[in-house]
């Protein structure tokens, strides 16, 4: 399958969004699947990458507020770089301008937005939320609402990584929102890793020894990560029991920071690293992870943290949360210093519950969040076409097999020249009901047309098959 991510957030100088693309880039060609990235950049450029990727630069403006990011402003333009590549399956990545650019593009390709950005938690809820409640705000941006309705009518999909946000999306009334999880990529983060030698140097570097401890805070520094609040918390806490910070990252706010950790003197504000090995030993050999966030889409830097065994201070509000497993460290208020502050008065939670966790989640960590980083799941638009609760058959000649809604993807992986059939069969009934197709490029197009059919309310586990196209089942999953 050929995907297009039109990424309206990657930048080479990017956090988050950077780290998921690059591996969504390195991954694609494992999964037989061919990645397109489309993203704002400086000139007009294809960079085609030693994974069999390819990155598409569109020459953008800056963005006013943070100029190491651009946006899409030629919507014409976008739209030849998609007829050019013509994709399989879109991804639009940002809810803004990009999104309404791919939801009006005249190709046949099915669409999904990624929900990479919540603006409402990061911008009306943290500006508003302490003087109306979270109702209150959302009347006030209806016009906002509105046009997230719009979008959610233009697209297959719209995935979110966290179960919170899919949530107030649905009941704000974007019906075909739905929770994909990432996670890291296994490998590059891992208890294992922890040097008492490199903690040590980093307490010394703070002016502590080695019975103090040492949290770690990494992301854009910008004034929705709430470092400022991070950073008058841990000062507050160090009145009681030896702590300090390391603060990692960049970003418009980075002046301010550096003088207020500087006046404090409870932190340190070291650049973006952007060597993965190096942030994953520093990870490690962190006796916490602190995060003032709550408006993060997934937080790649918690699920980091996760894997690398250490305890997580994190918000009760936004993805971050789904990060922290129970006895592995603790959650505050959003946006409440007061809360933070005696979160981080407690001790961090034993480091041998987190790396228990970590161990206990290593297999599954291989088996399954890389292929959630890479979006396979997330491409699932067809059978997500498809109420939950049929079976899919497939239809090869005088063959039939019967697959799972999961795999119900490979259709359109199809690159034969025959004829097939798909059925959607009522749970419990003898006769399938058949829809018979021509093979044609756009073999989306067609299935997803596929009547919907009325289907008993039971549950109905679906065999797992491994289809060959041109011969047929090569095996179960």
């Amino acid at each position: 399958m050929r995907i297009a991510d039109v990424c309206a957030f990657y930048t080479p100088a990017g956090g988050g969004v950077r780290t998921y693309v690059e591996a969504k880039l390195r991954a694609a060609g494992r999964f037989g699947h061919e990645m397109i990235v489309i993203a704002p950049g400086e000139r007009n450029e294809v960079i085609r990458c030693s994974s069999g990727g390819v990155l598409v630069m569109v020459r953008s403006p800056c963005l006013p507020v943070d100029r190491r990011y651009r946006y899409f402003n030629d919507e014409a333009a976008l739209h030849a770089v998609l007829d050019t590549w013509r994709p399989d399956h879109v991804e639009a990545s940002s809810p803004w301008s990009s999104a309404t650019m791919v939801g009006r593009w005249q190709g046949a390709a099915t669409r999904s937005l990624i929900m990479h950005s919540d603006p409402l938690a990061a911008y009306a809820y943290r500006w508003l939320g302490g003087i109306a409640p979270t109702p209150h705000i959302d009347r006030l941006f209806g016009w906002f609402w509105r046009h997230l309705r719009g979008l959610g009518g233009m697209f297959d999909m719209v995935v979110c990584a966290n179960a919170q946000l899919t949530d107030r999306l649905q009941r704000g009334g974007v019906a075909k929102s739905e929770t994909v999880r990432m996670g890291v990529e296994p490998g590059f983060f891992s208890p294992s890793l922890r040097s008492s030698h490199l903690r040590e140097e980093a307490l010394s570097a703070l002016g502590l020894d080695a019975a103090a401890t040492l949290l770690v805070g990494a992301g854009r520094f910008s004034a929705e990560k709430r470092w400022d609040m991070v950073l008058r918390s841990v000062d507050e806490a160090k009145r009681s029991r030896p702590v300090g910070l390391l603060l990692i990252g960049d970003g418009p706010k980075r002046p301010k920071l550096e003088l207020l950790a500087d006046r404090l003197g409870c932190a340190l504000i070291l650049p973006r690293i952007v060597d993965r090995d190096e942030l994953a030993r520093l990870l490690a050999s962190a006796d916490a992870l602190v995060h003032g966030c709550e408006a993060e889409t997934f937080c790649m830097v918690a699920a980091e943290a996760r894997a690398s065994g250490i305890p997580l201070i994190v918000p009760d509000r936004g993805a971050a949360a789904d990060q922290l497993v129970p006895g592995a460290g603790s959650m505050y208020r959003a946006g409440s210093q007061q809360a933070l502050e005696r979160a981080l008065a407690q001790e961090p939670a034993v480091r041998d519950t987190v790396e228990r966790d970590a161990a206990r989640h290593h297999k599954i960590l291989q088996a399954r969040q890389l292929v959630d980083m890479t979006s396979g799941a997330q491409h699932n638009v067809l059978a997500d076409r498809l109420n939950r609760r049929t079976e899919v058959h497939f239809f090869l000649g005088n063959e039939t097999f019967r697959i799972s809604r999961r795999t119900a993807k490979q259709f359109v992986e199809f690159r034969g020249r025959h004829r097939f059939a798909l059925a959607v069969v009522e749970v419990g009934h003898v006769q399938p009901h058949r829809a018979v197709f021509p093979y044609r490029r756009d073999v989306s197009e067609n299935l997803v047309h596929v009547p919907r059919l009325p289907v008993r309310r039971q549950s109905h586990e679906l065999v797992l098959a491994r289809i060959d196209f041109e011969a047929g089942v090569v095996g179960e999953g």
